[in-house]
């Protein structure tokens, strides 16, 4: 039993390592220049409580096109748009885009100062846009945005997506609405078990001018607990010049591909096009196989002849009782007192099996069992023979697609002019920080160094202050096959415990009780009662039987009388000369004591 517990916190210790608990808290220990003091005892410790870290803004030595921080509770009256419009095809009590926003520190802000965009909303429709501090031309350079977001009080069925929004003469953002143009729309959206990551791009057909949306694939891996797990994510899109793109969640690759390959529908039509005008000809035949038509049915082939037939060689079992039925009326049933006849028709008692049925073979008529008709042949049928006019599955003739073209450099989109959020959520709280549009692999690094990593360590200090169940529940959330580990090294314990500590059920047998009180020195009361007998025994002058009772006394009653020993031998036999006085029967002799080694 003592490997198994050794077994357990090695594995417990294992888990915490593994989880990042003991590195996390190594981090802030040094962070903080903290010195180690000796170890208090156990039952004096108290809590740990991490200082909140100071948030501290990030420093750019490049303006993007698209840096926000929210380090300002004024700055959604200062640069953000709330959007007047309303959305069409909706019901005029929720059509109006009347969601509160608010730029405020959150509840549970890892960081002190740390101010973010928060939706303050339920079931109402949200937008709000900010131009860029320049126009986004896709003339060469990656296109890169990011940004963060943190479901507070999780996530019931909503969007955290964002708009980037097209290049428009006289654009005016307090008009943005769900059908303003867009350029790319990326981002978390989740309602019930439905769990996306959408990037779409709106491709602009180059013979046509038509607008087309393009969807990228979806992701291979799990996207759940980014919904669930309550810690701020952070979501990166990079569009590359040679039309190749990457989805990355908390700096981890999940989707990648190409935009001429992997969207869908594809952003090049097909060349060639099915004929609509083509039509199968009448005698065109696609029948592989035909029946043999020189086939004829043979003259002894009888068709007529049953499957089945009944076998004259079966013989009635002995005992088959030809006059009892199988089932019988209920002898015991009454007809029920709320039975009305007129109503519910005549009563009939319900049927039983016929006990005398049951050692017999059977009962009723007994009737011969069928057998396979051995002439059974079934209905003639021509075999079949492949078609010598066979011409194969009929198709329409290809011919040259008209609306064909082939636009070889996708990612050169339509021009970026603003970034907004356009929304509806059945869930309030959700935290939205550090937006950032460029085309500088180095300074989307650099931002992201100095924003959602820092925010990442802090929060993950905070979980580890809070205790080891904390941290336990939080790992159980992002890899719920750990659930199963909890219950092995849990619950395992405590039935073993159970079982161990628990009596045994069933009667009691004598032959226990026995076996028990021949292992232990306790007194019992069987013993008792017969040292009461042998002092009888020795008062009524059975001396001789002194030997014989002490041999019958229990190893209790041995070391009760080794307690008495200190007693001297004159008072026993003063006691015993007083009561052979009063008494009147004969005086007791005193006895030495033995010893329990004796």
């Amino acid at each position: 039993m003592r490997g198994y517990w050794k077994f357990l916190s090695v594995l417990l210790i294992s888990l915490l390592v593994w989880n990042g608990v003991v590195a996390d808290f190594e981090d802030e220990v040094d962070e903080d220049d903290g010195v180690v003091e000796d170890e208090p005892d156990v039952s004096e410790q108290e809590p740990v409580i991490l200082e909140k870290s100071r948030y501290e803004p990030p420093e750019m030595p490049a303006k993007p096109y698209l840096a926000e921080t929210f380090d300002g509770a004024d700055v959604l009256k200062r640069s953000w748009i709330k959007s007047q419009a309303k959305k069409d095809d909706v019901e005029e009590d929720i059509a109006k885009y009347d969601g509160k926003w608010s730029v405020e520190e959150p509840k549970d802000s890892a960081l002190e100062g740390d101010l973010g965009l928060l939706l303050k909303s339920k079931a109402k429709h949200h937008a709000v846009s900010k131009k860029l501090n320049k126009v986004f031309d896709f003339s060469g350079n990656p296109f890169i945005v990011s940004y963060e977001v943190k479901y507070q009080n999780g996530i019931d069925c909503g969007g955290a997506y964002i708009k980037l929004l097209s290049k428009q003469n006289n654009a005016d953002l307090k008009s943005f609405h769900d059908k303003t143009p867009y350029t790319i729309m990326f981002g978390p959206d989740k309602c019930g078990l439905d769990h996306k990551l959408h990037f779409i791009f709106r491709h602009k057909n180059p013979k046509t001018g038509e607008i087309e949306e393009k969807h990228a694939k979806k992701p291979s891996g799990n996207l759940d607990s980014f919904f669930s797990d309550k810690k701020t994510h952070l979501y990166t899109l990079v569009v590359n010049p040679d039309n190749s793109f990457e989805i990355l969640v908390d700096n981890k690759v999940i989707n990648s591909g190409n935009l001429l390959q992997d969207m869908s529908p594809p952003v090049n039509p097909p060349k060639e096009i099915d004929d609509p005008n083509d039509k199968k000809p009448s005698d065109w035949d696609e029948r592989e196989k035909i029946p043999d038509p020189d086939a004829k049915k043979p003259d002894d082939w009888d068709e007529d002849e049953p499957m089945e037939v009944p076998d004259e060689e079966a013989k009635k079992p002995e005992g088959w009782l030809d006059d009892e039925e199988a089932l019988i009326p209920d002898p015991d049933a009454g007809k029920p007192d709320d039975w009305d006849d007129e109503m519910d028709g005549e009563w009939e008692a319900p049927l039983i099996d016929n006990p005398k049925c049951k050692d017999a073979p059977g009962c009723g008529e007994w009737t011969r069992p069928n057998m396979p008709n051995p002439l059974y042949r079934g209905k003639w049928k021509p075999e079949m023979i492949d078609n010598p006019d066979y011409k194969g599955e009929w198709k329409p003739r290809k011919i040259t697609n008209p609306d064909f073209f082939e636009d070889k450099s996708p990612y050169k989109m339509t021009p970026i002019e603003a970034l907004g959020l356009e929304l509806w959520s059945m869930t309030d709280e959700i935290v939205f920080d550090n937006f950032i549009v460029t085309d500088d692999k180095d300074v989307h690094s650099r931002w992201v160094e100095q924003t959602w990593e820092r925010k990442s360590v802090a929060e993950a200090s905070k979980g580890a202050g809070q205790g080891i169940w904390s941290t336990l529940m939080s790992s159980a959330e992002e890899r719920p096959w750990l659930y199963a580990v909890y219950i092995v090294v849990f619950l395992l314990p405590i039935v073993l415990l159970s079982i161990c500590l628990c009596p045994r059920s069933g009667p009691i047998k004598q032959e226990d009780l026995d076996a028990a009180r021949k292992k232990t020195d306790e007194a019992s009361p069987d013993d008792e009662k017969t040292e009461d007998k042998e002092d009888e025994g020795v008062d009524e002058g059975a001396g001789g039987d002194n030997l014989t009772t002490e041999t019958k006394k229990s190893k209790a009653a041995l070391e009760k009388e080794e307690e008495e020993e200190e007693v001297s031998q004159e008072e026993d036999m003063a006691e015993g000369d007083t009561e052979g006085k009063d008494s009147g029967s004969p005086r007791r002799s005193p006895r030495k004591r033995k010893t329990r080694k004796d």
